[in-house]
């Protein structure tokens, strides 16, 4: 069994335990359900295309960061030109919590990707009740049908979509209704990272489609890379939060980017 397939089973024990305490009907009548959202796909058009995230550890580096609060890096992030953050809410593999993005929300006015693994419906609902903007479909964990029902369900919910793949075989669960397709530039099941073949699968996607060049960006020089290949977003977390104030590096990044 895979890191991969692991996270998916205890996901799915973790979403049981969520809807026996808390009801779709009870997640309806939170503070952010009725909110308007913001738009990922405007806000990578207008700033600086980088999604900047808030992440504690993962199961490949062990802890990144666990001593700056989530208000205080995405306060940062916003001033300083991210065009969005994503925060990760998976407790067991990432330390996140659906509260890191609750606590941050009327804090912030750039879009909020909820980072996690979404295998059922009640996740949406739980996502637009904690006042995600934006999830994430990863396509290694999904069949293309559910990723065309979550879609559907996201968009009824008022969320964009993020559908993360990794290989030519994913490119099969893109379909007109995705919102931005994300490449994975590091493989979920071994961790290796490979730009270039990110840049192989980009040049596959639909021409009309936003893409996000996801993780594995180490350096101004990948990311430039990255940048002149044509993807239109790049969502960076480590990068960031490996340093002791992850907000003052992304301006730094900017700056030295000319972004």
């Amino acid at each position: 069994m895979n890191i991969l397939d692991k996270i998916i089973q205890r996901k799915k024990e973790e979403v049981s335990f969520s809807k026996s305490n808390t009801s779709v009907s009870a997640l309806k009548e939170s503070e952010f359900f009725g909110r308007e959202n913001f738009s990922l796909k405007e806000s990578l058009k207008k700033r600086s295309g980088i999604i900047a995230e808030y992440k504690r550890q993962s199961p490949s580096k062990g802890i990144i960061n666990d001593t700056v609060s989530p208000l205080e890096v995405v306060s940062a992030y916003e001033k300083f030109g991210a065009s969005g953050i994503s925060v990760l809410t998976d407790r067991d593999f990432f330390g996140g919590s659906s509260e890191d993005i609750l606590n941050v929300r009327n804090s912030v006015n750039i879009p909020i990707l909820r980072k996690d693994f979404m295998i059922d419906e009640y996740q949406f609902y739980e996502a637009k009740s904690i006042g995600a903007d934006v999830i994430l479909l990863i396509a290694a964990c999904l069949s293309p049908q559910q990723v065309s029902e979550f879609t559907e369900l996201s968009h009824e919910l008022g969320l964009e979509v993020l559908l993360e793949i990794h290989t030519e075989e994913e490119l099969k669960h893109i379909h007109k209704n995705i919102d931005l397709v994300g490449i994975n530039n590091r493989n979920l099941k071994d961790f290796k990272v490979d730009l270039q073949h990110s840049v192989n699968l980009k040049n596959q996607l639909p021409k009309d489609i936003l893409s996000v060049a996801e993780s594995g960006i180490y350096n101004e020089e990948d990311f430039r890379y990255l940048k002149n290949e044509g993807f239109d977003g790049f969502l960076m977390g480590e990068y960031f939060m490996k340093h002791e104030n992850p907000g003052k590096k992304l301006a730094e990044f900017i700056t030295n980017t000319g972004i």
